[in-house]
Formats: structure tokens, sequence, C-alpha cells
């Protein structure tokens, strides 16, 4: 396999900000240096890159390349050492390289903390029986829950533009996805009421189970909707404290979750709530039908602080400001409560920004002080970045990578531009 040595792309002065300075001028000699970043990546027979080894340094990483090139399956690959599905959200059986031999795959990388480098990974191992992806941490398995005490990793991507007007459970997603970075057990919580609805609604289907089964199976439920709900409600209070004012030009926003079980909590107390939810599942089976309330069906809102405006009602461009706004809210909710501001992708964000979304977008990365990751088709929309991005050029499978082994293989070819 190829390694490559990182080298700091030497950017012209055309990168500044409204101040006439650019942004990442001052990134070597920062205190808001990142204390958590990505120093080394490697992939093997991960979507279509065969192997593949980067190194990188601290400083923001710009990876540039035509589209289908393969930019945003690094990124994918990133975001996979995270907890969760990843940005894409991908099944784990379409993650293998296409027509490699066999269906393993692993994206492992090396992880740069206070306390020194850490290895993870994940990835189907070529002895899997099961297909499963498993996630480790310096050679031994862990749980999800263990890595997201250890890594947070946050996207924006152009597939999330419309979340505030996609499907309520698209909404429902990224909420949950923002609890996580918070709640690793949310992860748990959140796969453990899907299977219990799943069983409960089987059972009705097929008429089988007796009473007994059904109240132990929806006392679960009621509990664990509640623990999910009461997760969800602690987040969004902290998030529109932090995310209320607005920040570098970005819009102020307000989240909103509303349902059955949210109003109930405003109600009465937690254990009523659960007796509540238990009741009305017990009616609604009797009634033979499986519809149940809970946090599958919870509302999901934003607005925009100036004129409380519903953000399904705004305009594309500050939906997009809305939910960049979010993000960034989010990321800094991490620094202030974490002490470590995730690791954040952006896929071909800046060619869907103006110049003075672009240019407010890098400060604000840059003042938050973590690692920032960039895919582009044209390298000149990031020279807001300064002197210090690293920038990388993807070219695509049809240029053969030389392995050292001789071997040539279709898979693309990554270079630093210097």
């Amino acid at each position: 396999m190829t390694a490559l040595s990182h080298h700091f792309r030497q950017a012209t002065d055309s990168g500044h900000d409204h101040n006439g300075k650019a942004v990442g001028d001052g990134f070597a000699h920062s205190a808001s240096r990142p204390q958590l970043w990505l120093s080394g990546l490697l992939l093997n027979n991960f979507r279509n890159y065969e192997t593949v080894r980067l190194e990188f340094g601290q400083a923001p990483v710009v990876l540039v390349g035509a589209n289908g090139a393969g930019k945003t399956n690094l990124l994918e690959a990133i975001s996979l050492l995270s907890p969760g599905k990843g940005m894409r959200r991908a099944k784990t059986a379409h993650l293998a390289r296409i027509g490699a031999a066999m269906p393993d795959w692993s994206v492992s990388a090396a992880l740069e903390t206070e306390d020194g480098v850490m290895q993870i990974g994940t990835g189907v191992p070529a002895d899997s029986q099961t297909g499963r992806r498993i996630m480790r941490r310096e050679g031994m398995t862990v749980s999800q829950a263990d890595i997201a005490t250890q890594l947070s990793v946050s996207w924006l991507t152009p597939q999330m533009d419309g979340v505030f007007i996609d499907s309520p459970g698209a909404r429902r997603r990224f909420l949950d996805r923002l609890v996580i970075a918070f709640d690793a057990a949310h992860i748990g919580r959140t796969n453990r009421y899907e299977k219990l609805m799943r069983e409960r609604t089987l059972l009705i289907s097929e008429g089988r189970g007796d009473a007994g089964w059904f109240n132990a199976l929806e006392a679960s439920l009621a509990e664990t909707a509640i623990a999910i709900t009461a997760a969800r409600r602690a987040l969004i209070h902290d998030l529109n404290e932090e995310a209320r004012h607005g920040w570098h030009g970005f819009p102020g926003v307000r989240l909103e979750l509303q349902g059955d079980i949210e109003n109930w909590l405003d109600e009465m107390p937690a254990l009523a709530v659960e007796d509540r939810h238990m009741a009305a599942a017990a009616n609604l089976r009797t009634d033979g039908t499986s519809a149940l309330p809970g946090p599958h069906a919870s509302e999901v809102n934003a607005y925009d602080v100036a004129g409380d405006t519903p953000a399904y009602l705004a305009s594309t461009g500050q939906q997009k400001a809305l939910l960049i706004a979010v993000v960034l809210a989010h990321a800094r909710l991490q620094e202030r409560r974490l002490g470590r501001p995730p690791i954040m992708l952006l896929d071909d964000v800046a060619a869907h920004l103006d110049a003075k979304r672009r240019s407010a977008l890098f400060e604000a990365l840059f003042d938050l002080g973590g690692q920032s990751w960039f895919s582009g088709s044209d390298a000149s929309l990031f020279d807001g970045l300064g002197k210090a991005a690293q920038f990388m050029k993807i070219h695509d499978a049809e240029h053969d990578a030389e392995h050292d082994s001789g071997v040539i293989t279709k898979t693309p070819k990554c270079e630093w531009l210097i």
C-alpha cells in the first residue's frame, strides 16, 4: 500500500475574510488548535478504495476532485468511526468494494488525543459469520457507546438541505443523532424501542401472545418511550439556549418537539406518563390496532428566532442557513460540555453557499477549534481557509494506483497539492 506523507498547501493571498485577513492564517499559533483530531486513515476494501493509507496534520483538510472520484467516500469512512450508520445511512453490505473477492472491509484511524494516539476502527472482519459491522479501539472489539465517549463526528451534506421539509422520520433521526453526542445510551434506547415495536406489531397481526406477555412488552415500551423523549427534550433545551442568538451571521434558531408523550410530560410525572402510555397501548390493542403514541410519532420543527418563522416556510437559502446554525450550535455545545468539539465533515457544502456565507462558515469552524474536513470539485472555493489548509486531490478510478507490491489496481489516487 502507498503511504502518503502530508504537506501543508502554500495557498495564495487570495483567501481573505471580509476584514482582509485569511481565516486560517493564525492556525499554527492559535490556542484553538484541535485537541482531538485524525492524523491517519487506512481504508481496506471500502467503497471504491481497495487500499489507501493517508496521513494528516491538525489543520483543515480539503478534498478536491471530480464528481464520483471518491471524495464523499473518504468522508463517509470517517463518519463511520462514530456511533450510528454514518453520513449516508448505508447498509453494511453496501460498503464493501464492488467486485471485491470478499465482503469484508475496514476503516481504521489514528486519533490524536491529549493522552496520546488512540487506534480506532470499524468494519466487517474477514472471518465474520454474521456480516455485521463491529467497532474496535486499540485492537479490542467495543460497543458504539464506548466509541462515543472518545469521539464525536458531525456532518453537513447536500442530502440534509431539505431536512426541515422532509418526512417527520428524517427530522427525528437528525435529532437523535444530535442526542447521541451527549448521551451514548440513546443508541440502545432507540434500537430497543424499534425492536419492541416490531415485536408487538407482529404479535397483534398474527393473533399471538397472552395478556401477561403484552403487559410486559408494553411496560418496556412505555419506559423506553419516556426515556427517549426525555433525552430529546433535554438536548433541545440546551441546544436552544446555545443557538438562539445566532453565530457568525448565521440566524438564531429554535427547535421544538411535539407529540403525545411530550404533552403528557408537561402535565404529569414520568411514572404517571408510563401508566397512561400502557393504558393507551392496551386499549388500542383491544381494538385490534397496533397503533401507539410514542417517540416514533413525535414531530420536530425548527424556527427562525427572528420573526419566529417556521423553517418549512423559509426560502431554500434560509433553510440551509438554519441547518448550519443548528449544527454549529451543537458543535459549540459539545466543546463547552465535553471539552472537545466534534470532527466536522462538510461534503460539497461550500459550492452551495454564496461568498459571504462561505466565509462566515470558515470563520465559525476556525473559532470552533476542531478538525474540519471539506470536499468539493473547485479548489478555489476554499481559498478563504488561508495558508494552513491541507489540500488533497482525489483522482477517479480511471487513474491507476500502483501499490508497493507492484500490483496495479483500479482505485482512486490521492495526492497532496503543494
